[in-house]
């Protein structure tokens, strides 16, 4: 029996519609397709796609709901201005209300592309709360799909992240305690994104972060850094140091978590990222008080830090520098317990090799903070070479600006000359050894901002010690001092003086004090008068750069090769030279001196005080002239 015409019409009607459905399937589906690949997005855009998937949100085919809404959020995840133009087209309002309506596939889509809207800018994040995301995506929480539940956390962290009032706008949603319950579900990848979010929402201020401590949040993570899923023990890690860099009183809550062993077992993670964020989690509850400090020295953490800190390279040693420089910061005894550690040679290392400028300015400062408690303290970094390592940063070319300008600048290098500078000065001001010091006593390659300061030990040690006076002089010290002092008075050779000063130079009757008259009422000029004052005259004199020209035009060649060869090495060969020259015909004013330089030398060897001189002024001699 035939069909019915009116059957036949149904079925051809039917079949149009059918086709279109298809159709429609088949082209949502493949937009989303050709947008997962960023060489299409162009095209995409200037084919109006989004007025095209706009209408399709509508459909009353979920499948195509669903196919459009993951089109639209891997067009916007792309860049801004995709994102931006979804908002523009006025999709999110659409998105909001299917959110309650459809099923859990397309919440997830449309979970999607609410994040990926959110994250490019705390405006576009803005829009999606305006849009009445919030409201929608905490309901998603309670849905009894993981995978919504995921979707709806990830968008609702990539709204916390970008500042403390979108963050502030998710709590008062009442997002924190529906994500503390996603973290205990049994899912690991719900776990993860949860943590990131409760870490996105506490990083902001310290009232964001008790109210994540509020719901409990501490007592159930922390074990968590026990569990064998690397990407799990990252974002808890990440989670405690958010909470625990604001207050003293929040570190307090996540040591009383007893987080220890367990974070300090992360530093040796396979995994880089898990080691990173442990150390900064370490790092941000030492640098708060001496006792969190000494709690983090009492569990063996210094130890752990310090092989961190061997272990890695480049932007992941910086949490376990600054640990380092935190814990040595508070006092004495924990500076010390960073040396007892061999805390020193990984970041005389790091300080040496690394690139990054942020990474040597927090070297040195952490190397400050060791050295400025004693001079123990500062000896030890002596004995690694410190000193000249931060003096060669310092006087680098490639620091920002001259290493002499003042610490207020700015510009490229600006903070790790600042750093690098009073780093220096720390350890400098307790630094009482010589052989430290002298590599840094250069008038023409020591900054004079820095130079000071050595200065300044060598007037507090020389005065007390005859050994270092001794080895000040045969070092070249002295006479490195004289020339500090002439070029800071301005009387450096090859600067002309006053005709009276050329007068008293041609005459030989130079004075102790001219090198530093013109530094009168300044540090430096108190210090190199201190550290003149600690020798006879005439070894000052001796040793003054403008000496020189006077000795080579008034004295007798014999004189001249003994004021040349500065003969300090063997007492007996210098006396006996002195002994051969005063036999020999002079004048009696130049046997006078060899006898008067002989005991000077002497004296020096023999590490016998210098207070008792010959002085070479008005002395009654053999002829029976008064002579100068």
């Amino acid at each position: 029996m035939a069909a019915s015409p009116t059957a036949a019409n149904t079925r051809a009607v039917f079949a149009v519609f059918e086709k279109y459905q298809k159709e429609r399937l088949m082209f949502v589906q493949t937009v989303a397709d050709l947008a997962s690949r960023e060489s299409n997005i162009d095209a995409l855009q200037a084919a109006c796609v989004m007025s095209l998937l706009r209408p399709l949100l509508l459909d009353n085919i979920p499948a195509i709901q669903q196919a459009a809404a993951l089109a639209l959020g891997r067009l916007a995840n792309y860049n801004e201005e995709m994102a931006q133009a979804v908002v523009d087209s006025d999709i999110l309002p659409q998105l909001v209300y299917s959110l309650s309506e459809q099923n859990r596939f397309y919440k997830k889509a449309a979970a999607f592309v609410l994040r990926a809207v959110a994250k490019h800018s705390p405006e576009l994040a803005q829009s999606v709360i305006d849009s009445g995301a919030l409201t929608a995506l905490i309901s998603c929480l309670e849905e009894f799909d993981p995978g919504v539940k995921e979707s709806a956390a990830w968008a609702l962290g990539y709204i916390a992240r970008h500042n403390g009032d979108l963050s502030q706008a998710v709590v008062d949603a009442g997002a924190v305690p529906l994500l503390v319950l996603c973290v205990q579900e049994p899912e690991l990848s719900l776990r993860r994104i949860a943590a990131s979010a409760l870490s996105d929402i506490a990083k902001h201020s310290p009232e964001l972060a008790q109210a994540v401590v509020d719901a409990n949040t501490v007592p159930i993570i922390v074990p968590l850094l026990a569990n064998p899923d690397a990407k799990l023990r990252r974002q808890v890690c990440s989670a405690l140091a958010q909470i625990a860099k604001h207050t003293v009183d929040l570190a307090e809550t996540v040591v009383d978590g007893e987080i220890f062993p367990n974070a300090l077992n992360c530093l040796k993670d396979v995994d880089g990222y898990v080691k990173k964020n442990a150390a900064t989690l370490i790092c941000e509850i030492a640098k708060h008080t001496p006792e969190l400090a000494q709690l983090i020295v009492n569990s063996g953490g210094i130890a752990a830090v310090v092989d961190y800190v061997n272990e890695t390279r480049g932007n992941a040693r910086l949490p376990g520098i600054m640990t380092l420089g935190y814990v040595a910061a508070f006092s004495e005894t924990l500076a010390l317990a960073v040396i007892v550690a061999k805390g020193v040679p990984p970041l005389t290392q790091a300080l040496t090799v690394e690139n990054e400028e942020h990474i040597k300015a927090a070297c040195a400062w952490s190397l400050g903070q060791i050295g400025r408690h004693s001079p123990d303290h500062a000896k030890t970094l002596s004995d690694h070479a410190v000193l000249p390592k931060l003096l060669k940063i310092l006087t680098s070319s490639n620091v920002g600006s001259s290493p002499s300008n003042d610490e207020g600048s700015s510009g490229p290098g600006a903070d790790l000359k600042t750093k690098t500078k009073r780093a220096l000065k720390c350890i400098l001001e307790k630094t009482l050894s010589i052989d430290a010091l002298d590599p840094l006593l250069q008038p023409h390659c020591t900054p004079p901002n820095i130079l000071k300061y050595v200065v300044g030990q060598f007037a507090k040690i020389l005065p007390h010690d005859v050994a270092a006076r001794r080895a000040f002089v045969t070092s070249g010290g002295l006479q490195r001092v004289q020339e500090i002092a002439n070029i800071y008075a301005g009387t450096a050779p090859g600067v002309p003086g006053t005709l009276a000063q050329q007068q008293a130079l041609d005459r030989g009757s130079v004075t102790v004090q001219q090198g530093t008259s013109a530094l009168t009422g300044t540090k430096m000029g108190e210090y190199i008068r201190t550290i003149n004052e600690c020798y006879p005259e005439e070894i000052v004199r001796y040793y003054s750069p403008g000496l020189t020209n006077t000795v080579d035009n008034k004295t007798s060649p014999v004189e001249v090769d003994i004021f040349n060869n500065n003969p300090f090495h063997d007492c007996r060969q210098l006396v006996n030279k002195y002994l051969l020259s005063c036999n020999l015909k002079g004048s009696p004013r130049n046997r006078l001196c060899c006898f008067a330089h002989m005991f000077f030398a002497a004296a020096l060897i023999t590490q016998l005080e210098l207070v008792p001189f010959i002085s070479l002024r008005k002395l009654k001699l053999a002829d029976g002239d008064e002579q100068e």
